[in-house]
């Protein structure tokens, strides 16, 4: 990839996140410097919150796992709204960011979706799938990222 096109896409992001509103804060111990992965998982959370999604969770989990920088976890109260999330993340995330998930699971079922965007893996689930898998315990050791209040106050 030549480095005027990195140029291009960075600018391009960087465009996308100040027309989204969404900056990130100083960097600290529970917080990445990679400006686009955090404000790729802020969207999802907004999204979350504005489908009504419940106790919407962000873990930074970089330091203890190889797979993704961020789990972005939420709670739906029936199979519908579960579905409604998953499906208003997916589309806030590619209008504001221009991203398509790279693997989506448990759309048909509705118990509990996965959508994976590479350094940010969400996980809508019903309360029982929820407390029965406890992904913020077993992902306990992870940095929770804190959530503007403001985000459930525009809700």
């Amino acid at each position: 990839m030549s480095d005027n096109f990195q140029d291009v896409a960075l600018d391009t992001i960087q465009s996308q996140v100040e027309s989204a509103q969404i900056t990130a804060p100083a960097p600290t111990a529970s917080q990445p410097t990679d400006d686009s992965s955090y404000a790729l998982m802020m969207t999802a959370v907004r999204a979350a919150i504005d489908r009504k999604g419940g106790n919407v969770v962000a873990l930074h989990v970089a330091e203890v796992s190889f797979m993704t920088d961020y789990f972005v976890i939420v709670t739906g109260f029936s199979r519908v709204q579960v579905r409604a999330i998953a499906q208003s993340i997916d589309a806030e995330i590619e209008d504001t960011l221009g991203r398509l998930p790279l693997h989506k699971e448990g759309m048909s079922d509705g118990s509990w979706v996965l959508l994976d965007y590479g350094e940010m893996i969400v996980h809508v689930f019903l309360p029982d799938e929820r407390e029965f898998y406890n992904l913020e315990a077993f992902w306990g050791h992870a940095d929770r990222v804190e959530i503007p209040a403001e985000l459930f106050e525009a809700s």
